[in-house]
Formats: C-alpha cells, sequence, structure tokens
C-alpha cells in the first residue's frame, strides 16, 4: 500500500511541477496580452465610432471561429479544466464564506439540507450520507455520484467562516 502511495505522491509531484513550469513559461505571455490590449484601448479612443464598431464585430467573429475550430479540443483539454478549477477555487477561497450561507439558505430549506446526484448546487461542502466522503463543491455545478462510495445522497455541511 505504501508503495501505491508513493506512485501517487509521485504523479501529484510531478503534475504540480508541471503547472508550476507551465505558470512561469505562461506569465510573459499573459504580460504582453496586457500590455498589448492597453495598447489596443489607447488606440480604441482615437477611433471613429463606426471603426470602433467594424473592429469589435471582427474580433467577435474571429473569436466565435477559432472556438468553433478548436472547440473538441478545448472540452477535453485537462489544462484548461484545472485551470478553470483553480480560478474557482481562488474565486471561493476569497468569498465572504457568511453571505454564501445566506444565498444558499433558501435552497437548503427547498431540499431540507439533503441533495442528490442530479441536482445543482451554488457552493458549499457535501457529505456521503453512506460514507461520510466530504466533496467540495466551489462553483454551480451538478452534483454526481460520491467518487468514494458511488451513493447518490448527500447532506450539505455549514461552510467554516
Amino acid at each position: 500500500m505504501s508503495q501505491q502511495n508513493d506512485y501517487f505522491a509521485d504523479i501529484y509531484r510531478k503534475l504540480n511541477d508541471w503547472l508550476v513550469e507551465v505558470k512561469v513559461e505562461q506569465k510573459p505571455h499573459i504580460d504582453e496580452f496586457i500590455k498589448q490590449a492597453k495598447l489596443y484601448a489607447s488606440a480604441a479612443e482615437t477611433m471613429s465610432e463606426e471603426k470602433l464598431q467594424q473592429f469589435i464585430d471582427n474580433l467577435k467573429y474571429d473569436l466565435h471561429d477559432f472556438y468553433q475550430l478548436n472547440r473538441t479540443q478545448a472540452e477535453n483539454s485537462v489544462y484548461l479544466g484545472l485551470l478553470n478549477e483553480t480560478l474557482w477555487d481562488n474565486l471561493a477561497k476569497l468569498t465572504d464564506k457568511s453571505q454564501v450561507e445566506w444565498a444558499e439558505l433558501v435552497d437548503d430549506f427547498n431540499h431540507d439540507g439533503l441533495y442528490k446526484s442530479g441536482d445543482f448546487i451554488g457552493f458549499g461542502e457535501l457529505q456521503c450520507e453512506q460514507c461520510d466522503e466530504i466533496t467540495t463543491i466551489v462553483h454551480f455545478s451538478q452534483i454526481g455520484e460520491c467518487v468514494h462510495c458511488g451513493s447518490t445522497d448527500f447532506i450539505r455541511l455549514p461552510l467554516n467562516p
């Protein structure tokens, strides 16, 4: 069992190292993108309304076309999935949890604190009723089966401030 734990720890370490490396490599590209965006913004100030609208329409068309061409790759990208979850996790850490509790309170009353696979939840921690496995939800999503035992019944736990 210890060998298996070491194996998973090694995979986790390698994945973490890879994410750090990607972050280091991508930061200059992001900085350059922001610099270019500032230049575009200052150029837009001097542009006529008609030319600005044409630019916006062309940009929307290009982005839509790019998305259509890369849709399958983007939907199946592990990197983009991890990036998305990391973003939501960081936003969740910045959130005032007491305000979230108030926002989720009505939904909790409707569910009587009990949730099933297929239900949607905005934010919180769910505890499996069968094995007590805790799953953290950091953004609006549909509840799946328990990853540990496959159960479909959960209790929403209160958030710690």
